[in-house]
């Protein structure tokens, strides 16, 4: 089997070279690159807010979730993360970290120094473009959660949600209509800024309109149209035609 198949950051290679036209040699630079493989349980912290960034963290497995947290107790989750995803590539830049990462569930990351990434991108235009292109990507994706949060209502802002993670799920091949699906309610409650009770009754209503099936961490989209309808949803914000 190739080492374009087996080597860890094989899935990271394959999301920048959708972002920019890497050469053999980029693919050879990236697969040189020193990490440590770490594991991490349900709700372990990856990252902390004020800790001072090293590494800039891609994800391999699992799910994870950028999140703020207030004096009272109070969380916003402020984005989802699934396998290929660097959960923190600004860090590469900033070198402290503004908030907080936690897994979802059991999760394997690659945590890259970022000295390592930072030279790579600077030896390497191609690289650079697709990381470049990874953080705006990220800023559409937080301006449209703005939106979900701000404007829409319940029922629209968990339907934009499902239709956000399916979409990204789907075009990294890790499903086709039924996804792994391992956030709870009381996560998706405080991606959305509702409570968990009001999150339950609009996932229910989302099910009784056969829209979706959601049970033991697997979710089944029935009726895209139906769901993005529902969401308010458009794909632009994701740039997938990059």
């Amino acid at each position: 089997m190739r080492l374009l198949d087996t080597h860890d950051l094989s899935p990271l290679i394959r999301r920048w070279s959708k972002h920019s036209e890497l050469s053999a040699q980029d693919r050879d630079a990236v697969f040189a690159l020193p990490f440590i493989k770490r594991s991490f349980g349900k709700d372990a912290y990856i990252i902390r807010e004020g800790q001072e960034a090293t590494e800039c963290t891609v994800l391999l497995k699992g799910f994870a979730f950028r999140q703020k947290l207030l004096r009272d107790g109070g969380r916003q989750i402020i984005s989802f993360h699934i396998p290929s995803e660097f959960v923190d590539l600004q860090n590469g830049v900033l070198g402290v970290a503004d908030h907080n990462v936690q897994a979802v569930n059991r999760c394997e990351v690659a945590m890259v120094p970022r000295e390592a990434l930072t030279d790579l991108m600077a030896d390497r235009p191609a690289i650079r473009l697709a990381v470049w292109l990874d953080t705006l990507i990220d800023a559409s994706i937080f301006r449209e959660w703005v939106v979900n949060v701000g404007r829409r209502d319940s029922r629209t802002r968990i339907a934009h949600l499902l239709c956000e993670l399916s979409l990204r799920l789907k075009k990294t091949g890790h499903g086709d209509d039924r996804y792994d699906f391992p956030m709870t309610q009381e996560q998706l409650a405080d991606a959305t800024g509702l409570t968990a009770v009001h999150t339950n009754r609009t996932l229910q209503s989302l099910r009784r309109d056969g829209l979706i099936e959601l049970s033991n961490g697997i979710l089944r989209v029935l009726d895209w149209q139906g769901l993005t309808e529902s969401g308010d949803f458009d794909e632009l914000y994701l740039h997938q035609q990059i």
